[in-house]
């Protein structure tokens, strides 16, 4: 098992090295693309630099947040005043020793239809485009992870609707993609999500949270075991305590832990686990000075 984190390096970013700089539409209106290119080269910076220190400090795996570039939708990456600037950048990040990932916000729906269809598809194929740029290769080493989001009443003809609507994606996406089980009753366990296994290949990431919170019929080791099987590469799992059980009473039952509290369990498997943990690397590296980070 190797330990990553998501997103934001709290080490760093103490130092101003962060991935997250963005601005409101308003800003964006007035400052446009050339403001957008001059953050967006800022951002893939920090990630550059961030990575650097993942490799140091041997993590090997990490989660690249979704606002690397702001108002993306605005606009073509190549069009970017900096492109050639940030395309040698992402060119050296994706040279290092690390696997990276991405998980596009509750707003992509696949099994939508209009808007909501067409902005998902526009968000996934930035993701795409990013990992192209990267030099990454277009396989599910490198996931771009998504909900299935809403059930509309009907949770088999939506995964229906979405295996349908996956067609519509570029090969860069498509051999990318992964798809979650949710922790809210009525949307998707694992088991609701082998079927679109089946029809598309699409491999499942197991979040052991979400699963604790909605489990449908399968124990953990049930669940854990049938996402694992979906995957034709090392899987990458998602991980986090309760925070309400753990750390705080009052928080909602779906809140994240600041901490891992307990061993991971991995059923006997390799797999790569994601904290999804407020505490980011300070966690992980918590997590290995109690548990190591290598049981398996």
């Amino acid at each position: 098992m190797s330990l990553g984190y998501a997103c934001i390096n709290i080490s760093l970013s103490e130092e101003g090295i962060t991935t997250n700089r963005t601005m409101i539409r308003r800003t964006f209106l007035e400052k446009g693309i050339q403001y957008a290119s001059q953050l967006a080269l800022q951002n893939v910076k920090g990630l550059l630099e961030i990575l650097k220190w993942n490799v140091a400090n041997n993590i090997k795996v990490f989660r690249i947040t979704s606002e690397l570039f702001p108002w993306a939708s605005e606009y073509t990456l190549e069009s970017l005043p900096d492109f050639k600037e940030i395309r040698l950048v992402l060119e050296e990040a994706g040279k290092q020793p690390v696997r990276v990932s991405t998980h596009p916000g509750p707003f992509n729906k696949l099994a939508g239809s209009g808007t909501t269809l067409t902005n998902t598809i526009k968000d996934l194929e930035i993701h795409g485009r990013l990992f192209d740029l990267m030099g990454l290769p277009a396989s599910h080493r490198h996931k771009i992870n998504i909900h299935v989001g809403g059930a509309y009443g009907d949770k088999v003809a939506t995964i229906e609707r979405f295996a349908q609507n996956f067609k519509l994606l570029s090969a860069s996406v498509q051999k990318r993609l992964s798809v979650e089980n949710d922790d809210k009753t009525g949307l998707y366990t694992v088991a609701d999500l082998v079927p679109l296994h089946q029809m598309i290949g699409i491999p499942i990431v197991f979040d052991y949270f979400h699963h604790k919170l909605h489990p449908g019929t399968q124990s953990e080791e049930e669940a854990f075991l049938a996402a694992y099987n979906t995957w034709d590469v090392k899987p990458v799992f998602h991980y986090s305590s309760s925070r309400k059980e753990k750390e705080d009473p009052t928080s909602k039952k779906e809140a994240h832990s600041d901490w891992v509290h307990e061993r991971i369990n991995t059923y006997g498997k390799d797999v790569d686990i994601v904290l999804e943990t407020k505490m980011k690397e300070l966690s992980l590296i918590k997590y290995r000075a109690e548990f190591g980070d290598s049981e398996v």
